[in-house]
């Protein structure tokens, strides 16, 4: 009958002994409706044991003894033998059965129990009645459980991949045509829609995380492939219309373009600069994931042209209805269909997934046939309106709607079909390479079936065809950051299987006609001679075509590559009357920059191309001009100016072989061009960009070097001229790694002389001391470094600046010069009474012991400057305990005679210094003692035990001293526990 049940076992491990399974199975109009097995494993698969068990009965049909349903057995029995096999059956099982036989004994003796009323009695080893539903066994407890896990995992350990796998197995159940299908994708709808984080995520109005969205969108369009079945019934469709808009209506069904952000008025409808379009905005009606499949639910199979279009390969025009006008066929007699080309292309997707590939393949002809045809009229309209939409310079978008990141995928979806028309399938084809990556696909060429003459096109050059087109449409630029990530996430996709394709004969033929009418192509190509000025970018597809196209057609290649380096919405501003995006533009900011999330991708992408046509193009001068011009013209970023330059430098100067002259050139032009752009603005990668381009201007050679050393004030900043440029270049490595001779070298060292002065005078503060150790060969530029320094001494520069000089004229050897620079520098300097950790003090006490060291004269020239400049009692006590250790005028100026006798305090210059120390010290204890506190009285005492110290340098010091400590003891007698310790201490 329907019911099948035998015994698994399952053989003996190491670990654990051998297991038998009872398993039943019963099954309906060849499906398995349900299933039990001893193992208890719960999953949304089958159990091995029950794939065994149906396996057996698949693979060894005379095995398993056929026999009739039970009911038929019982009937031929008579009443002794019924007897018997009760008993026998409760006995075996009484344990287990005993309760339910009794009561079902009492049933039956009971003349008016339910059981007597009905005829017959049931029996599970008979088939189901023809009109019951019949579907396989699909355990929906456990399709909910797993879709519940795997949500509550966040897109983690994998659970992206299960979930998509699971989209995979719908779409397999469709395939086979399994009415589970639609059962299992609604159970995993309900899941996601009970997902909490969805009401979270509404609240905090943040989108969804990328991950997630990617899932809603695989659900959304799984559902238009489900209410797009060919042979549903209607109330089956009706019953999905209602479950999808009861989903559509909750307001936590994440929208279309991928954010919560719409329901918020939109930050520019709060402007009054676009109050007539705010409407506009709010009055969209709310599109959710599940709108499409809505929409979905209206189209039907019945029209007869779609009929006749997707039931055969030969379904043409007769031969004399050709010449008017048909929007039924083309010239040559081929079948349109004209519909909105992404539901079309959705249709195409529905009779791939509900396993009609045939039918797929012959809708997706009429599509291609169809865009042919408006490509070729949409070209010849553009031929008559060319020269004024040339003069115009801009033109208006013929598509509304972008094909390359639709949620429908409808590129995607023509290019899986035709190409799967063309797959080789290799016996090996499931085996993984040893990468563990899966190979990339063969393909062979197959010829499209149809009635025309026209057989030379194969189902793999359309593939390429229909993807070239829908990647160069031209489109604007979606909405919203989702929308916009997608585009560039969809292009990626549907580039990286264009690279699968082995490009023969055939399919460059293809390329190259295709890549022709793009370049040709109006409005309605993303590369022609005029586009949008929020057009989507094709430097990502260009950068595709440049490559497979080179070592077919150079010239169309850079033509094409070069044609497509513009990013017009960095170019121009948006025209006054340009309102066919108003939301696009958010006035808060005034920025030139329509809300373009993307952007900064998108001139990397351009960057990317640069750099791919500079690689090709080394070595050819005329194909690197062109190319060096296209960069200078549309890419505006210094950091990616300066990361082609960068490349081209590293392919220019291969480790292995010599440099290629031509790229260097074009390297270090577009370094050049880098230092002019951030020259006058901040950034933070300034120090490097000027260290490389020394680097590079070396690698091209020595007029190089001497080009920049020559125009330095429009390339850097006076500092960087002296500090890392003329440095660098003077410096023992760049001589060695030139190996030049004599007169280059003086060459240069002049160029960097005169820019070292140049820089000194525009800049004296940053760049004197660069400036003097650059010129300290030439005693000309050496003495005029100098003078620079002491003309700006007086107004430019501070006393740490001078200060440096100071000692670095010391340590070449000019005492006298650093005398005078030191005099200078003090009357900058001002040292409070309490700064005595200041880190001036060091240049201080140096330029005194400079000043004695030079003799009498100079001591006494610094030390009214010391005096006037320094109110600090230590540091004073410091230097005049110095000055009084050793005999003034060490240093042996020739021509000088000392006494070499001690100086006294008693006489000028030193008495002026003492007495400025004492008065500091009496000011300083003054200034301490208004606010001090009891911790501080130790500290106190000894500084005025230092003072003392100084004080009994005077003749009459101790006199001096013990008249400060009355004064002290009378003006803060307040202070009575201080005062005793100045008591204790000094009587």
């Amino acid at each position: 009958g329907f019911h099948l049940s035998g015994t698994v076992t399952e053989p003996a491990t190491a670990t654990e002994p051998e297991v038998t399974y009872k398993v039943a199975i019963s099954f309906d109009r060849c499906k398995i409706t349900s299933v039990t097995c001893g193992c208890g494993n719960k999953d949304i698969f089958y159990c091995a044991h029950v794939v065994a068990l149906s396996l057996y009965r698949i693979r060894k049909p005379d095995q398993v003894k056929l026999r009739l349903p039970i009911s038929e057995t019982l009937f031929q029995m008579n009443r002794d033998q019924l007897q018997k096999f009760v008993q026998y059956l409760i006995t075996a099982h009484h344990t287990e059965v005993l309760p339910t036989a009794q009561k079902l004994a009492d049933e039956i003796l009971s003349s008016n129990s339910e059981i007597n009323q009905v005829h017959g009695a049931p029996d599970p080893t008979a088939g189901a009645s023809i009109d019951d539903e019949n579907c396989w066994h699909l355990d929906e407890e456990q399709v909910r459980e797993q879709v519940k896990l795997f949500l509550s995992q966040g897109g983690y350990y994998g659970s992206g991949k299960q979930l998509n796998s699971m989209f995979a197995k719908v779409r397999e159940m469709l395939r086979m045509r399994d009415s589970n299908g639609a059962r299992m994708l609604t159970l995993i709808t309900e899941q996601f829609m009970a997902d909490p984080r969805l009401s979270l995520w509404r609240q905090q109005g943040t989108g969804i995380t990328e991950k997630c969205r990617q899932l809603w969108d695989e659900l959304g369009a799984l559902w238009v492939c489900v209410v797009l079945n060919p042979h549903c019934k209607l109330e089956e469709k009706s019953c999905w219309l209602r479950q999808l808009r009861k989903w559509g209506e909750m307001d936590v069904c994440p929208l279309e373009d991928g954010n919560y952000g719409n329901e918020l008025p939109n930050i520019t409808n709060a402007l009054t600069q676009s109050s007539t379009h705010s409407q506009d905005s709010l009055a969209r009606p709310r599109r959710t994931v599940f709108t499409r499949a809505i929409e979905g639910c209206d189209l039907h199979w019945q029209d007869s042209h779609l009929q006749r279009i997707i039931s055969s390969d030969f379904y043409m025009s007769p031969s004399y209805q050709r010449e008017g006008e048909s929007l039924l066929f083309n010239a040559q007699g081929q079948p349109l269909w004209l519909e909105h080309v992404p539901t079309a292309c959705a249709r195409v997707d529905a009779l791939r997934s509900h396993g009609y590939p045939r039918e797929a393949l012959r809708l997706t002809v009429a599509i291609i046939n169809t865009l042919r045809l408006q490509q070729q009229r949409q070209l010849e309209i553009y031929k008559h309106q060319k020269k004024e939409l040339l003069q115009r310079g801009a033109t208006t978008i013929t598509n509304l709607e972008g094909w390359v990141g639709h949620p429908l995928n409808p590129i995607g979806c023509l290019f899986l079909t035709l190409t799967e028309a063309c797959r080789l399938e290799e016996e090996n084809c499931l085996e993984i390479s040893d990468t563990g990556d899966s190979k990339p696909p063969v393909y062979q060429h197959v010829p499209v079936a149809t009635g025309s003459q026209d057989s030379t096109e194969s189902y793999l050059s359309l593939a390429l065809e229909v993807a070239l087109m829908g990647m160069g449409q031209q489109r604007v630029m979606p909405e919203g950051l989702y929308a916009q990530d997608k585009v560039c996430r969809n292009e990626e996709q549907i580039i990286a299987r264009l690279q699968d394709l082995e490009l023969d004969p055939v399919l460059v033929q293809t390329l190259r006609k295709q890549c022709i009418l793009l370049l040709e192509g109006g409005p309605f190509s993303g590369l022609g001679e005029v586009i949008h000025r929020e057009s989507v970018p094709m430097h990502t597809f260009a950068k595709y075509l440049f490559s497979a196209l080179l070592p077919h057609d150079a010239d169309l290649a850079y033509k094409l590559a070069l044609r497509a380096m513009r990013l017009p919405v960095l170019e121009t501003t948006a025209p006054p009357g340009d309102v066919t995006h108003p939301h696009h533009l958010v006035s808060v900011v005034p920025s030139r920059y329509p809300r373009w999330f993307t952007l900064g991708h998108l001139e990397s992408q351009q960057c990317e191309l640069a750099s791919t046509m500079l690689t090709a193009a080394k070595g050819d001068m005329l194909r690197l001009r062109t190319v060096l011009e296209a960069i200078q013209k549309n890419i505006h970023s210094s950091s990616l100016i300066f990361k082609l330059a960068q490349d081209a430098f590293k392919i220019a100067t291969p480790a292995d072989s010599n440099s290629d002259t031509t790229l260097l050139n074009v390297a270090l032009e577009l370094g050049l061009q880098v230092m002019r752009m951030t020259l006058s603005t901040l950034n933070w990668r300034r120090r490097e960009m000027v260290r490389w381009l020394v680097t590079c201007a070396t690698e091209v050679g020595v007029r190089a070097l001497v080009s920049i050393l020559q125009s330095w004030y429009s390339l850097f900043t006076p500092t960087e001229a002296t500090s890392i440029v003329a440095a660098t270049v003077m410096s023992h490595n760049t001589i060695l790694r030139l190996s030049l001779d004599y007169p280059q070298r003086e060459e240069l060292a002049s160029c960097a002389r005169t820019l070292a002065l140049q820089c000194a005078m525009k800049d004296p503060q940053n760049c004197a001391l660069s400036a003097l150790t650059l010129c300290e060969k030439d005693h000309i530029a050496f003495e005029t470094a100098y003078q620079i320094v002491i003309d700006a001494a007086s107004t430019g520069m501070t006393y740490t600046q001078l200060f440096t000089i100071a000692r670095y004229m010391e340590h070449r050897g000019y005492p006298l010069r650093a005398f005078k620079l030191a005099s200078l520098a003090m009357t900058h300097l001002n040292l409070a009474y309490n700064q005595d950790t200041h880190p001036a003090i060091n240049d201080v006490l140096w330029a005194c012991a400079l000043s004695h060291s030079l003799g009498k004269n100079e001591l006494a020239a610094i030390i009214p400057l010391v005096v006037k400049s320094v109110h600090c009692a230590t540091v004073l006590s410091d230097i005049l305990r110095r000055c009084t250790m050793t005999a003034p005028g060490l240093a042996g100026i020739p021509g000088r005679r000392n006494s070499g006798k001690l100086m006294s305090t008693d006489k000028a210059p030193l008495r002026q210094l003492l007495d400025a120390t004492i008065s500091a010290y009496i000011n300083t204890t003054h200034s301490r003692l208004t606010h001090i506190s009891p911790r501080h009285y130790g500290e106190f005492i000894e500084f005025l035990s230092k003072a003392r110290e100084t004080f009994l340098l005077a003749q009459d010091g101790h006199i001096q001293f013990a008249q400060f400590i009355d004064n002290l003891k009378q003006i803060y007698k307040g202070k009575k526990k201080l005062m005793l310790l100045v008591r204790e201490r000094f009587g």
